[in-house]
């Protein structure tokens, strides 16, 4: 207790600047402690949005006399998921209304959520799937986000009785969510994906921060060892101050996770929004966050204390340290040994799977091979700038070598963060992938099926018109009698031969003008489409029925469709000449095509959202809910990367400022002996440069790796993705580019020889 107070003493009498490199380490120790907060916040946010929606689902029966009965739509609104739950009270059965409500609707009545009251006064079209008056607004329990489009209907037993989806009414709640906001299984990835972004180079920021000043601090503490204070002593004291700056961080980036859940809650992200209550600081989060970085602190003071203790003499007369131990190497080339295990695996026709005891061992071996980077790089530096040093006769790079030979810790501390933002980069891409890769169909293409009966010709084609749709159609049945037991009937077609082509996969043999049978080479035919068979159709024209009829040529269209179609089962291409002027299908199908991005869908269906608002899509084998699933985790992932960012940066400015004032004395030294400043940035740039190209170059390597590796177990399609390569090459090459320039204005230009003399 006696050398943490000395050691609170010597923090607050030391002088000015000893309390603004205090007060420092608090405010960077705040805003790694507010990262930290965020990312363990991230996981409650979701289990409160999945709560929220598992209280409101409809637990339902099949009894019906006499009982409240309920019905539930789910629709998409451009890229979003639209929900009406109707519901027709019964004198039988359960009256408690869902979350968010006070009383069950009536019928004729309707509740809202806030998103969709101000969808209806910008477009007063969505009425008409809300039939009935609007008498309030879902309360905030009742609803998954605050832009969730959701609604109670009220309406009367007979008018869905006949459906067969609906159910009689129990009560409202389950203990799970029908749809998760992420799957459970992905969001163990996104979680992984998460940690690996943020937590290991936040645990390096802390050490940064703890480590301030730390040349100046070793020769203080190194004069108390000299003065008769125990090694143990020297720790302590040392302790105190890294660890009372870490209670300040702590409390001060709480604070700061308070201001900032209460902006974006607000505010929301793409795809993601949640409520203030939701994101608040949990117990554990908190105790984390204040028991964590102190003792992180406590540990590297500690550690950065026992040189001083240990040979006090070796630091006042500053003698030369010893080369970094190679323990760190062993670390990485275990973690790339099960990688690159992992990734040999891809190669053979049994590839390695995440089951069972795989998981963890994969999950070490990414960690492994994070940790061994950061503690490679001081062994390579050394070893490095020493090599460079004896053969170099310029005497820029002889000084930089130099002093990174004598000091290669500080490397470390300098390009940690950026080097494992590239690592972890690397690892985000092959979460993202695949996700993608389970989420969306393996077609290149994405269809749309749209029902022509609700569409006037104006929509009909604002709807053709919309961004990223790259061909249209209609299909559309032949007519058959109700009294007759046949079902010999035919699917047609209607577009030109290069809208068809762009509806396939491949097509050969199309004529223009001409009505050509189909034959779909992965399907058989019908047997009654013989070339001669005339079948009728019904048209319309100015709201009269007109009748038409389609005989089978002879002359045959051979495709391929991809699986699932909305085309792919028709039996005739016809063209839209062949139709009478001014007629349009009297039931039909149009059909919308474009690329199968998940980008791309969300745009065509907001398109379509905003040009009939409330005609019915069938996005061909894509579940809107999946699409949204994607957007959250595209999210979460991008602020991810940006928390990384943040810390990476915020390491590498606070480092490299460190290390310029710790150097003052040596730079005064060289300048006054006749060192121009233009040598001296460079000295500066390649110290920082050098040892930050070496980690990022093993970054890139062991990046892909760590990605390959997680594409090979999760048994996707894709295990090399040799398309981010690009991206990250520019993206590193980027990094040390900023960072040469980030150091140039740190070398100074006020020259004091007195610091030569200081202590």
């Amino acid at each position: 207790m006696k050398e943490f107070l000395l050691g609170l003493r010597l923090l607050f009498s030391a002088g000015r600047g000893n309390r603004i490199r205090f007060f420092l380490m608090a405010v960077g120790g705040s805003l790694g402690v507010c990262c930290l907060a965020l990312v363990l916040t991230v996981p409650a946010i979701l289990d409160a949005h999945d709560g929220r929606a598992a209280a409101r689902e409809p637990q339902t029966s099949d009894k019906r006399a006499g009982a409240t009965l309920v019905l539930e739509r789910k629709d998409p609104h451009g890229s979003k998921p639209f929900t009406r739950v109707f519901i027709a009270k019964g004198g039988k059965g359960a009256h408690t209304p869902p979350p968010g409500l006070s009383e069950l609707p009536e019928p004729g009545e309707v509740f809202v959520s806030p998103r969709v009251q101000d969808l209806l006064r910008a477009e007063p079209a969505l009425r008409s799937l809300l039939p009935g008056k609007v008498r309030g607004v879902i309360g905030g329990p009742g609803l998954t986000d605050p832009d969730e489009l959701y609604a109670y209907v009220g309406t009367t037993r007979a008018a869905i009785a006949a459906d067969g989806d609906t159910g009689t009414l129990k009560s409202f709640g389950y203990d799970y969510a029908p749809t998760p906001v992420v799957d459970p299984s992905t969001l163990t990835n996104l979680r992984f994906a998460l940690g690996t972004l943020v937590l290991l180079p936040l645990a390096v920021f802390l050490s940064v921060c703890a480590r301030l000043s730390a040349a100046s601090r070793t020769r203080r503490l190194a004069s108390l060892r000299l003065l008769g204070l125990s090694t143990k002593g020297v720790q302590r004291v040392n302790a105190a101050e890294t660890v009372a700056a870490a209670v300040l961080g702590a409390l001060l980036g709480l604070c700061e996770y308070w201001i900032l859940n209460q902006v974006m809650s607000r505010t929301g992200l793409p795809a993601l929004r949640w409520y203030p209550s939701d994101g608040s600081l949990s117990w554990s989060t908190a105790a984390i966050c204040l028991i964590g970085a102190p003792t992180l602190a406590w540990f590297v003071g500690r550690a950065s204390a026992r040189g001083a203790a240990a040979k006090p003499l070796a630091v006042r007369r500053t003698a030369a340290p010893k080369p970094p131990s190679k323990w760190g190497a062993l670390v990485l080339v275990t973690g790339v040994g099960i990688v690159s295990g992992f990734c040999s695996t891809g190669l053979t026709r049994h590839p390695a799977s995440s089951d069972g005891p795989f998981a963890a061992l994969l999950a070490a071996g990414v960690l492994l091979t994070g940790v061994g980077l950061v503690l490679t790089l001081p062994l390579l530096t050394y070893h490095l700038a020493r090599t460079v040093a004896r053969t170099s006769r310029s005497l820029t790079l002889t000084l930089a070598m130099r002093r990174n030979e004598v000091e290669p810790g500080s490397a470390m501390r300098v390009v940690t963060g950026l080097v494992l933002l590239v690592f972890a980069a690397s690892l985000a891409q092959g979460v993202l992938i695949e996700f993608k890769q389970v989420s969306k169909p393996n077609s290149p293409t994405q269809q749309y099926s749209i029902a022509l009966s609700g569409v006037s010709e104006g929509q009909q084609h604002a709807l053709t018109q919309v961004p990223e749709v790259r061909a249209h159609g209609l299909t559309m049945d032949s007519w058959s009698d109700p009294a007759s037991d046949s079902i010999d009937g035919i699917s047609v077609v209607v577009a030109t031969c290069a809208q068809f082509a762009h509806l396939v996969v491949h097509s050969e043999g199309c004529v223009d003008g001409k009505v050509m049978r189909l034959v779909n080479l992965n399907s058989i035919p019908s047997p009654w489409v013989r070339p001669g068979a005339s079948f009728p159709f019904h048209l319309r024209a100015s709201g009269h029925k007109v009748s038409a009829s389609v005989t089978v040529p002879s002359a045959a269209i051979r495709f391929t469709a991809d699986d699932p179609s909305a085309i792919g089962g028709d039996d005739l291409l016809v063209p839209p000449s062949a139709l009478p002027p001014g007629t349009r299908p009297d039931s039909a199908q149009l059909v919308l095509t474009s690329d199968s991005d998940p980008h791309v869908v969300r745009e065509v269906l907001d398109g379509i959202g905003s040009a009939v608002p409330t005609v019915s899509v069938d996005p061909v084998g894509v579940n809107v809910d999946s699409l949204q699933q994607i957007a959250v985790i595209e999210t979460l992932l991008v602020l991810g990367m940006i928390m990384g960012l943040v810390i990476g940066v915020a390491a590498f400015l606070v480092s490299v400022t460190d290390r310029a004032v710790e150097r003052r004395a040596q730079v005064t030294a060289i300048t006054l002996i006749g060192a121009r400043a233009r040598t001296l940035r460079a000295v500066q740039s390649t110290q920082v440069v050098l040892p930050l190209a070496i980690g990022l170059v093993l970054a890139l390597v062991t990046g892909k790796l760590a990605e390959s590796s997680y594409l090979v177990t999760g048994g996707g399609a894709v295990f090399w993705d040799f398309s981010g390569i690009p991206v990250l090459a520019c993206a590193a090459l980027g990094v040390a580019v900023i960072a040469a320039i980030g150091t140039l204005p740190l070398v100074g230009r006020r020259i004091d020889p007195e610091l030569i003399r200081r202590d």
